[in-house]
């Protein structure tokens, strides 16, 4: 276990995986289909550990849970954008596996496995309710977010369990999702998806 230190990170966030929309994990209740096979992406906006700037960068995590999330055994691969370098990787790599506490050691206390831990070239997009993740040759995601009843977006607040828990999540929907590396082929659509901005700090 690292020693706790100084970081913060802030930016935006998507998720889609195979349930249908809404997730009902985020209620702790099983994944439609039995299991869940989740594609989570960050954009860091601003972000640091100590004096090392994390700014600009992205990151993903792929997670595969075989029955209900709450109950753990998760499988996970982490990628870290190319253009880190070995000190933002390392620190990047120490806030994610939840070394360095925060909500991010909540998250990693469910995964029992890691399938690794690679840099790549991740494309980060997002254009008003619409969001994009690539990484060529392992993943590809879009997600489009849903209108409320009295318009703008749908959103839920303070699940029991989610990704970010600094701002309400933008409920959405996928028009793909594929995801293929270790010994994993998913491709999806018309799926949950949810976006939102994010805060994660010790």
């Amino acid at each position: 276990m690292s020693e706790t230190k100084n970081w913060n990170l802030q930016g935006s966030y998507f998720e889609t995986c195979n349930c249908e929309t809404a997730c009902p994990c985020v209620w702790l209740k099983p994944p439609t289909e039995g299991n869940c096979k989740l594609l989570v992406a960050w954009h860091i906006e601003q972000g640091h550990l100590n004096d090392q700037a994390l700014d600009g960068l992205n990151v993903a995590l792929a997670c595969y849970s075989p029955g209900h999330m709450k109950d753990g055994n998760w499988q996970a691969a982490l990628y870290v954008d190319e253009r880190a370098s070995d000190p933002q990787f390392d620190a990047i790599v120490q806030i994610f596996s939840g070394q360095q506490g925060g909500h991010p050691a909540i998250l990693m206390s469910f995964v029992t496995e890691v399938l690794g831990m690679k840099r790549v070239k991740i494309d980060y997009q997002e254009q008003g309710g619409q969001r994009r993740l690539v990484i060529p040759d392992i993943a590809q995601a879009e997600i489009e977010s849903i209108e409320g009843i009295t318009g703008g977006q749908a959103t839920i607040n303070n699940p029991p369990l989610c990704v970010v828990t600094s701002h309400p999540t933008v409920v959405a929907r996928s028009k793909s999702y594929r995801y293929k590396d270790y010994d994993k082929d998913w491709t999806f659509s018309d799926r949950n998806g949810y976006f939102s901005a994010f805060v994660y700090q010790p």
